[in-house]
């Protein structure tokens, strides 16, 4: 049906795996947003992570029900299409390129702010516009190149730095005796209204577990290492954030600043260790995760560009792969492009600080997932039923995800956040509000796109429902 395809079979359950956890990051989260975390819900915010993981568990069971059966290039946005129609599936494929470009911004600016820390450690400074170019440009360049070394790369530098990450709070727990610590355990602390916001920091920090979907094609074996890898990378993500923020909170009790004020936590835990030696390496830890965090969002949001491409939603040259390289090279270089551009013009014109733009964009983005995500969720049974398959406990896994769903929705707008984060909503509202219209107008515009989709639809469906 098309001239463009991508590499077949070039990605295993490794490989995929490696993908997901990259893009959810955990080091991002160590590094970054474990004291944000700490601001909202003190002694507890190992509970919150513990939560916010068994949510998404089930949306990805949701997200499962068409893994299993089904597989393609950019697959989220085609499943939402199965199960909700053709103008529902578009709207999440929009908002799933608006998350991805947001998280890989997110990934621009933490490379940018670590590699600046490493560059003041040898009394040397870059401007912020020439490290960024410096991390789009190689991230471009392996995208561009080859998707099986970028997952490799991925994995090495993300594997390597929470490696790091993990020694640290075994030697931590190790000074500290291996003991419990029992204010982590004291309900009479427990911050019920602090909870839930700590529950929707802890869906920011692991949104992205969903991309493995997105390399359908290239995977090997797609019906089983795609399903296996959404739900291990989400529970590898979830089960060190726990870890490391439990161990992070006992090392930094009675601190002073307070955990919620420090800006490098890693870095205190390794003084406080008297691991002072290892402060650098994991700067650069950090600073190469975050680089595969930007990595990996331009290879996920790619396939979704170039799928949506192959149906006309977009320019026919972002459904274009490279002759050699077997990579969508055109849609990767519009998102690497994208990446670069707004954080630049950002910080150089705008004149944000990269920390405050890191938070900013990784809010913007977290919209951007929860709209899918919530379709998905709905999908599901939808098109279980199409297909005969709909049982009463897809229906109870259907109900717990959505309510689940409702906590970091609602808690992204109440209570009111401060300027300029009580516009955030408002301004992803407007983008897909553009969205809708622009699929609405190329739908009116070309009817025969949605027979061809209707019928690609079609051929992914399971066999026994294609013959029947």
């Amino acid at each position: 049906m098309y001239d463009s395809t991508l590499r077949k079979h070039c990605l295993g359950f490794v490989e995929l795996l490696a993908q997901g956890i990259a893009l959810i990051s955990p080091t991002m989260t160590a590094a970054l947003i474990i004291p944000v975390m700490y601001g909202n819900t003190g002694d507890w915010s190992w509970l919150s992570y513990a939560t916010g993981t068994v949510m998404l568990v089930f949306v990805a069971f949701n997200l499962n029900q068409f893994a299993r059966r089904s597989t393609t290039a950019g697959s989220m946005y085609l499943y939402i299409c199965r199960g909700l129609g053709l103008t529902a599936g578009a709207i999440g494929g929009w908002s799933l390129i608006w998350a991805y470009l947001g998280i890989s911004m997110a990934g621009v600016t933490g490379f940018s702010i670590f590699a600046d820390k490493l560059l003041e450690m040898a009394g040397l400074h870059l401007p912020f516009s020439l490290l960024f170019a410096i991390c789009v440009g190689a991230a471009w360049f392996c995208a561009w190149k080859n998707v099986q070394l970028s997952a490799m790369l991925m994995l090495l530098l993300e594997g390597a730095s929470m490696l790091l990450i993990a020694i640290l709070c075994v030697v931590t727990l190790a000074q500290h005796g291996f003991k419990i610590d029992h204010a982590q355990f004291d309900t009479s602390s427990l911050p019920l209204s602090g909870l839930g916001l700590g529950v929707v920091v802890a869906i920011f920090s692991l949104v992205g577990f969903e991309c493995c979907t997105a390399f359908g094609e290239e995977a090997r074996d797609p019906l089983v290492t795609i399903p296996k890898a959404v739900v291990w990378s989400l529970v590898i993500s979830g089960g060190f954030f726990v870890f490391v923020s439990y161990v992070m909170v006992m090392a930094t009790h009675g601190s002073d600043p307070a955990l919620d004020k420090i800006d490098a936590p890693l870095n205190v835990m390794a003084s406080l260790a008297h691991l002072s030696v290892l402060q650098a390496p994991l700067s650069f830890g950090a600073m190469v995760s975050f680089f595969a965090l930007c990595l990996s969002c331009i290879n996920a949001g790619s396939r979704v560009l170039f799928a949506m491409g192959r149906h006309g939603l977009f320019h026919e040259k972002t459904a274009d792969s490279h002759e050699t390289n077997a990579t969508p090279h055109v849609a990767v270089t519009i998102l690497a492009a994208v990446a670069f551009i707004v954080p630049a013009v950002c910080v150089a014109v705008a004149g944000l600080a990269p920390l405050d733009l890191f938070n900013y964009v990784g809010t913007l983005a977290a919209f951007g997932f929860i709209v899918p995500y919530i379709m998905i969720t709905i999908a599901a049974p939808a098109y279980l039923k199409k297909i005969s398959e709909l049982r009463g406990v897809d229906l109870a896994v259907c109900g717990i995800a959505l309510v689940l769903l409702m906590i970091p929705t609602v808690g992204s707008v109440y209570p009111v956040p401060d300027a300029p984060m009580c516009y955030f909503p408002y301004l992803f509202l407007v983008y897909l509000a553009v969205g809708a219209a622009w699929i609405l107008f190329v739908g009116f515009r070309k009817p025969a796109n949605a027979i061809m989709i209707r019928e690609q639809i079609g051929t992914l469906l399971p066999t026994a429902q294609r013959a029947g």
